[in-house]
C-alpha cells in the first residue's frame, strides 16, 4: 500500500473579491495598468485497492495560479504560481512584467468583451466531503460484489474512487471578477477475466456525481460486469468492410479525437482539415447535428465560464450536417471577426478546446431511425458493434483526417452477439460522418457527453492475423 498527502505551499479558499484588491494594490506598486489572473484550488481524496487490501490512499491541496501582464507595447508576458501569498502574487506580476518584454508581437490576446457578461446559473449542489476510510470501505465492497458476479472475473486491477472541492476565479484589471465553486466525485471500475485455455478479457464502468452518496455504486458495479462477461465468448473476424454500430462513449471518442474540426486555433494554425471558408458547407449527412453544451445537466464538472471570463454557452457545431460554427478565445474570435464562445484555456498563447458534446438526429429529419437492423443483416457478414475505442492517442492522424484504432466490440450475426478476439477499425472522420446511416436508441449521458448509438457503413475492419 502506497498513501500520500501532498500539500501545495499556501493552497487556501479563494476569494475573489479579497484577491482582486490584493492585485490591485500589487499592480499598482509596479507600475502595471493592464493585468489579469485565473487561478484555481482543490482538496482532493482518493482511493484504490487491491483485492480487498488498500492499494493506495491520496490527500492532497493544490493550486494553480496563471498571471499575465501588458506593457506599454501592448506585448504579454505570463508567469505560473502556487503562491497565493501576497509575496508570491508580487513575484507572479513582476516576473510577468519582465516576461512581457519578450511576449509575441504576432499573437497578443486581449481581454474577453464578455468577461463581464451575466453569467448562466448552474445547478451544482456543494456535497460534503466524505472521511477517505469511508471511501476506502465503499471501493473494497464495490471491488468484492464485483468480484463475485463471475467466476472468471479474478481481478478489478484498476479501480478508483475519488473525491473534489474545487474553486476557480478569473479576474481582471478591467472589472471582470468571476468565481465558481465544485464538488465533484468518481468511481471507476475495471475489471479482468480469465479462463483456463483462453486470452485474459477486460471490460469497464465510470460514475460520476456531486458527491459520494450520490454515485451510482450498484450500476457500475453491474456494468462493468456485465460488459467484462460479454467479451469471454470471443472468436477472430475476418477482415472486410463491415455496417459498424458506434456506442455513445465510442462515437463521443471519436468526435473528441477529430475536436479540432470545429477549432478555430486550429484552423489558424493550419493543423485542421477545417478552413475559414469551410462554415457553411457540408460536412456530414443532412440529418446529424452536434453542438459543444457544457451547460447541460448532464455535465457533472460544468464550468460557467471559460479561461478568459467568457460565459460558457450551447454552441451549434453541426447543424443538418452544415459546420456552422467554430470553438473560440478571444484572440481567435477576434481574427474571425465574431464572439468568443467560452472554449478559452488562459496563457500567452491561449489554448481553445470542447466542452461537452452532444449528438444526435436534426429536429424533424427523423434520424434515420427506421430501417436499423440489429439482426446483422442479410448479407451473412453481420455487423460489428463498437463498445470502446483504444490507443486514441497514437491511432488518430486529426491534420490528415486518418484513424486506425484497435477496439472491443461484438460481431453480430444471424441475431446473435460473439465477442470479437482482436481487431482494428479503420478509416476517415469525414468518411465516417458522410457515412451515417442512422442513430439506435434515447442518447446517452457519458462523462463526454450525450449521444445514442451511431450507425456507419462501410468502416474497413482488420481482424487479428
Amino acid at each position: 500500500m502506497t498513501s500520500s498527502n501532498t500539500t501545495t505551499p499556501n493552497a487556501t479558499t479563494l476569494n475573489a473579491e479579497t484577491l482582486r484588491s490584493r492585485l490591485e494594490h500589487l499592480a499598482a506598486r509596479h507600475g502595471i495598468g493592464q493585468w489579469d489572473l485565473g487561478a484555481s484550488c482543490s482538496t482532493d481524496t482518493s482511493v484504490q485497492v487491491d483485492r480487498g487490501e488498500a492499494k493506495q490512499m491520496k490527500g492532497a491541496q493544490r493550486s494553480a495560479i496563471t498571471v499575465r501582464v501588458w506593457n506599454g507595447d501592448g506585448l504579454v508576458g505570463i508567469t505560473s504560481t502556487s503562491d497565493l501569498s501576497d509575496s508570491g502574487l508580487e513575484k507572479a506580476l513582476s516576473g510577468a512584467k519582465a516576461a512581457s518584454a519578450f511576449g509575441n508581437p504576432d499573437d497578443t490576446p486581449a481581454f474577453s468583451p464578455l468577461a463581464t457578461a451575466p453569467l448562466p446559473a448552474l445547478e451544482q449542489p456543494i456535497q460534503p466531503a466524505r472521511p477517505i476510510l469511508e471511501l476506502l470501505d465503499t471501493l473494497k465492497q464495490a471491488e468484492r460484489a464485483l468480484l463475485e458476479r463471475h467466476g472468471a472475473i479474478s481481478t478489478v486491477p484498476y479501480n478508483g474512487l475519488a473525491q473534489r472541492r474545487s474553486e476557480r476565479v478569473y479576474l481582471n484589471s478591467d472589472g471582470a471578477c468571476r468565481e465558481q465553486r465544485l464538488s465533484t466525485a468518481s468511481l471507476y471500475l475495471y475489471a479482468r477475466a480469465e479462463e483456463t485455455g483462453r486470452k485474459p478479457r477486460s471490460g469497464g464502468s465510470v460514475r460520476l456525481a456531486y458527491g459520494v452518496d450520490d454515485l451510482d455504486v450498484a450500476g457500475c458495479i453491474s456494468e462493468a460486469a456485465e460488459r467484462t462477461i460479454s467479451h469471454l465468448n470471443y472468436a477472430p473476424i475476418d477482415t472486410g468492410h463491415y455496417t459498424c454500430v458506434f456506442s455513445p462513449e465510442a462515437f463521443l471518442d471519436l468526435v473528441g479525437a477529430f475536436s479540432s474540426l470545429f477549432n478555430a486555433r486550429a484552423v489558424l494554425d493550419g493543423v485542421s482539415l477545417s478552413s475559414r471558408d469551410s462554415l457553411g458547407q457540408a460536412l456530414a449527412v443532412p440529418f446529424l447535428s452536434i453542438h459543444d453544451n457544457g451547460l447541460h445537466p448532464g455535465n457533472i464538472g460544468a464550468s460557467s465560464f471559460d479561461g478568459e471570463g467568457t460565459p460558457t454557452r450551447r454552441l451549434a457545431l453541426l447543424e443538418d450536417g452544415i459546420l456552422r460554427h467554430f470553438l473560440h478565445s478571444e484572440a481567435t474570435a477576434r481574427a474571425f471577426g465574431v464572439a468568443p464562445t467560452g472554449h478559452a484555456g488562459l496563457g500567452a498563447k491561449v489554448s481553445v478546446g470542447p466542452d461537452w458534446f452532444e449528438v444526435g438526429p436534426s429536429p424533424g429529419s427523423g434520424g434515420g431511425q427506421q430501417g436499423l437492423d440489429r439482426t446483422g443483416g442479410s448479407d451473412g457478414r453481420g455487423l460489428v458493434l463498437i463498445d470502446s475505442l483504444s490507443a486514441l492517442h497514437a491511432g488518430v492522424k486529426a491534420s490528415q483526417g486518418s484513424f486506425s484504432l484497435p477496439f472491443d466490440g461484438w460481431l453480430i450475426r444471424d441475431g446473435e452477439a460473439r465477442s470479437i478476439e482482436a481487431a482494428t477499425v479503420a478509416g476517415d472522420i469525414r468518411q465516417v460522418l458522410q457515412g451515417i446511416i442512422g442513430f439506435e436508441g434515447e442518447a446517452k449521458i457519458t462523462p463526454d457527453g450525450l449521444c445514442p448509438h451511431v450507425w456507419v457503413e462501410g468502416l474497413s475492419i482488420t481482424g487479428e492475423a
